[in-house]
């Protein structure tokens, strides 16, 4: 099977480009082999590639720059999907792509959201991760959208490489606990797109295409369990923190304004993943500890 991967450098593209040379042949893009932002670079890569799947891990992911580069964010987040989408439909192949809790307008709440629930982003980056999701959806192709929260690793930029940083420059450290969330291991997600392919290529007789058209929908994705920054960061204090540790001060939202919005809970259920996949991630407190011992 022939597959095209973008976002080769990020989190989750970085981890599923070692995990996808076993399905077929891998084409693996970044920013320097397949520019996002240029739907002309997108359509001739596809054509010459002539993948039976496309797995989009490639994004926009500066959510507070978003809000001063509306433009970029909108080409890569919002209109790229829907490119890809396209090409993927005309060659009959099928699409994976990722998208954000951030899709949620992230109003308190007591239940965990679920992949019916109207999304309402607040921000940039949100608003153009949706409209690349819509996109999809009305493109006609055979498609997967796993939606997912938080990410980590210690590769990139991530919350978790951040905290690990500032907590060796500083005495105190000043983390928002209003907010609440799943962190997810970028490993756990390139894990379980990985089983969810395995069960698709083994159902038999049908293109992979046919296949994951009986299912195309929107999948929660995220490790198990909520907790807020502060607590994360916390946990990852806990674990992997300098001696002395900085002291951990919990702060509300407005004492730490940023340019971008963020949800306030972003909770989402796997439920509906669990049940069609039979697949789940782990808790996001044993993800943490299984990355830094990765390290």
């Amino acid at each position: 099977m022939r597959i095209l991967l973008t976002g080769k450098n990020g989190q989750v593209g970085g981890e599923l480009n070692k995990i996808l040379t076993p399905f077929g042949e891998v084409t693996a893009t970044g920013r320097n082999e397949m520019d996002l932002s240029e739907p002309n670079q997108i359509r001739q890569t596809i054509r010459r590639v002539r993948p039976e799947l496309i797995i989009n891990a490639g994004a926009y992911t500066a959510v507070d720059k978003a809000e001063s580069e509306p433009e970029l964010a909108q080409a890569v987040n919002g209109i790229a999907p829907g490119i890809l989408a396209e090409e993927a439909s005309k060659l009959g192949a099928a699409l994976i792509h990722y998208s954000t809790d951030y899709a949620y307008s992230g109003e308190m709440r007591n239940d965990p959201y679920i992949e019916s629930d109207l999304p309402a982003p607040i921000s940039v980056y949100g608003k153009t991760k949706l409209e690349g999701d819509n996109a999809i959806e009305q493109s006609g192709v055979s498609y997967l959208i796993f939606r997912t929260s938080w990410v980590f690793g210690l590769g990139g930029k991530s919350f978790l490489k951040t905290i690990l940083r500032l907590a060796e420059e500083r005495d105190e450290l000043r983390i928002v606990e209003d907010q609440l969330g799943t962190p997810t291991w970028c490993r756990s997600i390139a894990s379980a797109t990985g089983k969810i392919m395995k069960q698709l290529i083994n159902k038999g007789d049908d293109s992979l295409s046919d296949t994951v058209s009986d299912i195309s929908g929107v999948y929660h994705m995220t490790c198990g369990g909520q907790t807020s920054w502060h607590g994360f960061a916390r946990a990852i204090m806990d674990l992997a923190g300098p001696d002395p540790m900085p002291r951990l001060m919990a702060i509300p939202t407005k004492d730490y304004p940023t340019p971008a919005a963020r949800p306030a809970y972003s909770v989402l259920s796997n439920a509906k993943l669990e049940k069609t996949f039979s697949t789940r991630l782990p808790h996001w407190e044993d993800a943490l500890k299984q990355c830094l011992d990765a390290a």
